[in-house]
């Protein structure tokens, strides 16, 4: 029997949902990743240390996007709260505080330029040999419920399998903070308020060193 009123398309023409879904990923992927070299460039571009460092935020951002794609949203929700969170708040801040300056080209360092474009050409060579290499490689398919992106999975192996290296990470960040309190509390009551009264004065902020806002 012939349905009237109804157009069908060869089966060639419609899309398959898998096909479908690898043309969005591919897409995505491309559109990412040309938004984290874009942020690379600008990065570099920039003069001012400020600019760079929020350049740098996009890359982490467009870096995490890509994490997504790939089936790994534990690596791109740590992606976005420590790289362009904590760590990039913590750089913005030392830049604030340093009041870095635009500086003056310094004449004794063009050689860099020299050593960064050798550096660049490798790096670039590097990546179309990944390249090829990636697309000479026999395709595997994937399970999508073994995936090592899943928090359970990644939290699995960190606690079964790699349970030594998680405690030796530990012992050392637990190291390091024992030696920034021993570093902070290093001078004593008096030198440290001898510090801030020479800084002071260097400032010619004799004057305000006794007000109550900035006492020890």
């Amino acid at each position: 029997m012939r349905d009237e009123g109804r157009v069908k398309f060869p089966s060639s023409l419609v899309p398959h949902p898998s096909s479908l879904i690898k043309m969005i990923s591919t897409a995505l992927f491309f559109l990412f990743a040309g938004l984290a070299i874009a942020c690379a460039i600008s990065m570099v571009y920039h003069k001012n240390p400020l600019y760079s460092a929020i350049s740098l935020v996009g890359v982490f951002i467009a870096l995490s996007c890509i994490y997504v794609t790939l089936a790994a949203p534990f690596i791109a929700a740590v992606q976005i709260l420590i790289y362009a969170g904590a760590i990039m708040v913590l750089v913005v801040f030392v830049i604030m505080l340093l009041n870095l300056d635009e500086d003056k080209p310094l004449n004794r360092l063009r050689y860099l330029y020299a050593v960064g474009g050798g550096l660049g050409l490798f790096l670039l060579a590097q990546t179309f040999f990944i390249f090829y290499a990636v697309m000479r490689a026999p395709k595997q398919t994937v399970n999508a419920d073994e995936t090592v992106g899943k928090t359970l999975s990644i939290g699995t192996a960190m606690y079964s399998e790699y349970l030594l290296p998680v405690e030796i990470v530990g012992i050392l960040l637990l190291m390091a903070i024992v030696g920034a309190v021993i570093l902070a509390r290093r001078l004593e009551q008096p030198k440290l308020e001898l510090v801030v009264d020479n800084e002071l004065e260097r400032r010619n902020e004799g004057e305000i060193k006794d007000d109550y806002r900035i006492r020890l």
